[in-house]
């Protein structure tokens, strides 16, 4: 497993208070702790630091989390890279928006300190290095777990830490009908609550970028791989 003093966290948020308060919370565990105020800041802080877990709000002055969020996915060195929104919003579509920008989970505010500690915890404990074996192939489909890439008929592809994650889980057991309840528990978890539209908007990426042919819909059900 990881060491806490091995992972960096990079906090982003224009409330002050809070920033200090999460990172005071966040070194006593003994994480890395980086803070930016600012869009500009954090994307400045990420190239340079290259953090683990992006713990980003949305609702920020002159650039918004989400476009933050849309920013660092396509740098490929982010591919990665866990990121988290945080949020005093609650409506279904900033949901969808953070998640078509490439987020990977969801916190809405307000919560006690303690709350956010154990949600963070939980999505750090998704990276551990030892859980992956390199490489999987599946007709003319490459997986490459220690780099986040597919490699499909020749062609490198990458992905954002969930599509990823869902393409991984569906071609597990090609040809399988996965439920989105399954889908849902298995790639978001169940220590975080996310609607069923945001399983369509990862599915939708994904075949945008390895076609319309792998992914089958099974209505009322949910998803299958077919190779």
């Amino acid at each position: 497993m990881v060491n806490n003093k091995d992972l960096k966290v990079l906090i982003v948020d224009d409330e002050v208070d809070f920033l200090i308060d999460l990172r005071h919370h966040l070194q006593k565990e003994k994480y890395q702790v980086l803070t930016a105020a600012s869009g500009k800041e954090a994307i400045a802080c990420a190239r340079k630091e290259n953090p683990n877990l992006i713990i980003l709000d949305i609702n920020m002055p002159e650039m918004d989390g989400v476009e933050v969020c849309r920013h660092i996915r396509e740098l490929p060195e982010f591919s990665n890279t866990i990121i988290c929104f945080l949020t005093n919003c609650n409506e279904d579509y900033t949901q969808i928006a953070a998640f078509e920008a490439g987020g990977d989970d969801y916190i809405t505010k307000p919560l006690k300190p303690e709350v956010h500690l154990s949600r963070i915890r939980a999505i750090l404990k998704r990276i551990d290095p030892t859980s992956h074996v390199p490489i999987t192939i599946i007709g003319d489909l490459i997986i490459d777990r220690e780099k986040f890439l597919i490699i499909l008929k020749d062609q490198k592809i990458e992905l954002p830490r969930k599509e990823f994650e869902l393409l991984e889980f569906l071609t597990s057991k090609p040809g399988r009908v996965f439920s989105r309840d399954e889908i849902l528990n298995t790639i978001w978890h169940k220590d975080f609550t996310v609607i069923h539209r945001t399983i369509d908007v990862h599915i939708s990426k994904l075949r945008e970028k390895i076609g319309e042919k792998y992914i089958k819909t099974v209505k009322g059900i949910g998803y299958k791989f077919e190779g």
